[in-house]
């Protein structure tokens, strides 16, 4: 048995109601750990909801790479590459893909009898992966696109449709203007999307791949490019670079070369905005945890100076200030761990009730997201735990040094007489009362000890050891309450 962990334990389950100082500061220190906890949990919680939710939302409307033309990744123009069927297959064998899709872009006019509105036309074809336009699907429904012929099926974002005044079912004329001339499509509605990205639900229309294509121009095997989906974004730079590899150098046909470009490099401002929140949940983790460390130093400090008497008994028992620095410090790991339990109780519980129940809303034109994104990460939660605990230990450290520099058996042991019918049975009687000539601090006459039986010539500062025995009933119950 440790014997420092020992006596922190009987301390810590004994319930002693006659402290009146130290339990409210032992409250007030759980308290402080809790909260901070708690915020520390939904803050990381909160902000990386928010960053996955703009991170998939944009590649949504994208990839996480797009191979296409070097002119047209280097520019605003878009400029044709060959994507075949061999092509596609190569780049969904490259290690670290798991989707690969063609697309074309094309910029026209959608025409009401009212209104106008410019657009961008994203064409797709049967292998589109329509899983992020699902989620945010508002009404009607996904046509399934083709690259061999037009349905004349258009899916508009719900931006696009209240200014024009347009519903699923209705039909809507589109103008495209290049170097061939102005051409005219007749679309049918199909359905009405809102992702609340601002920025593209103005502008993107999907439809099939062939109508873009036959707008462009191009040859049946030319598209605006690939867009490839990898498997874990944590490795993207590192699949690009193979992407980037098995491209690199290449020409098709047409002559038109190969290249590759990430989403963080497609949409920079976005990502470097996302990145600036790491920082201020750095700033508010380094807050809660100066918040839970001086709670708990103030805690310990107030609980030691009340144990001033424990400790001198305890250093004239014979512990050493490390086993009694120990036992505080274990003192204190108790109060931490209760703290963190009613952190995490509290933080993830209202994590799981805004997920649920969405109950914080917010601005979508202005955050991006209707409702405040929640996402747990339990190796994060695990880690927050472990971190806050050893780092108030740690900050707890200095302050029980105060036990072996400021506190002495000698200053803290009193004449406190032992009650009634307890050990010694005698009535003790005080240096006034009778005091021994041969030496002035023996003890021999408190206990009516006669002058001749003294036989302590060379005792030393008994004083210490007669207030010892007179304070020893007080913290008996230390080592005699609940067993270990």
């Amino acid at each position: 048995m440790n014997y420092s962990l020992f006596i922190a334990r009987k301390i810590y389950n004994g319930g002693d109601k006659t402290r009146k100082v130290s339990k409210p500061a032992i409250r007030i220190a759980t308290i402080g750990v809790a909260i901070g906890l708690a915020v520390m949990i939904a803050t990381v919680s909160v902000v990386l909801g928010f960053k996955h939710s703009v991170r998939n939302k944009v590649i949504g409307f994208g990839s996480h790479i797009t191979v296409a033309d070097f002119n047209t990744l280097e520019s605003s123009e878009q400029y044709p590459i060959q994507v075949s069927d061999s092509v596609l297959s190569a780049l969904r064998r490259i290690p670290g893909v798991k989707h690969a899709e063609r697309f074309a872009y094309t910029q026209g006019i959608l025409k009401t009898d009212n209104d106008f509105l410019g657009i961008t036309l994203k064409g797709v074809g049967p292998e589109f992966d329509s899983t992020f336009i699902h989620q945010n699907m508002v009404s009607g429904y996904i046509p399934t696109f083709s690259d061999s012929k037009t349905q004349q099926k258009l899916l508009i974002s719900k931006t696009i449709a209240d200014k024009l005044g347009l519903k699923t079912g209705e039909r809507v004329f589109a103008y495209f203007v290049n170097g061939q001339g102005v051409r005219t499509r007749r679309f049918t509605i199909c359905g009405i999307y809102e992702t609340n990205l601002r920025q593209y639900d103005s502008q993107i229309c999907f439809t099939d791949l062939y109508s873009a294509n036959r707008l462009n121009g191009w040859e049946r095997d030319q598209y605006g490019g690939a867009e490839l989906l990898v498997r874990d974004f944590s490795q993207l730079d590192a699949t690009a670079l193979n992407v980037l590899q098995a491209v690199k150098n290449k020409v098709d046909k047409y002559g038109a070369t190969y290249s590759a470009e990430t989403v963080i490099e497609q949409n920079p401002q976005i990502f470097s905005w996302l990145d600036l929140m790491d920082l201020n949940v750095w700033i508010i983790l380094a807050l809660m945890v100066s918040v839970a460390g001086v709670t708990m130093i103030s805690g310990l400090l107030i609980i030691i100076l009340e144990r001033t008497q424990m400790i001198g008994i305890l250093k004239a028992l014979g512990s050493r200030n490390r086993q009694i620095r120990h036992v505080f410090l274990w003192f204190a790991t108790f109060i931490i761990g209760r703290g963190l339990l009613w952190g995490n109780l509290i933080g993830i519980g209202l994590c799981l009730l805004q997920q649920q129940t969405g109950l914080v809303s917010l601005d979508p034109q202005t955050y991006y997201v209707s409702t405040v994104p929640v996402e747990l990460n339990i190796p994060l939660i695990i880690a927050l735990n472990l971190s806050t605990l050893f780092i108030c230990i740690f900050v707890l450290i200095a302050p029980s040094y105060l036990i072996s520099t400021s506190i002495r058996p000698s200053r803290c042991t009193t004449n406190n007489a032992a009650p009634a019918g307890t050990w010694p049975a005698a009535p003790l009687k005080t240096h006034a009362e009778g005091r021994c000539s041969r030496r002035p601090s023996c003890p021999c006459s408190i206990y009516g000890t006669p002058e001749k039986a003294c036989k302590n010539r060379g005792f030393r500062r008994p004083e210490i050891y007669i207030r010892l025995a007179e304070n020893f009933y007080t913290y008996r119950n230390i080592f005699l309450t609940a067993s270990p």
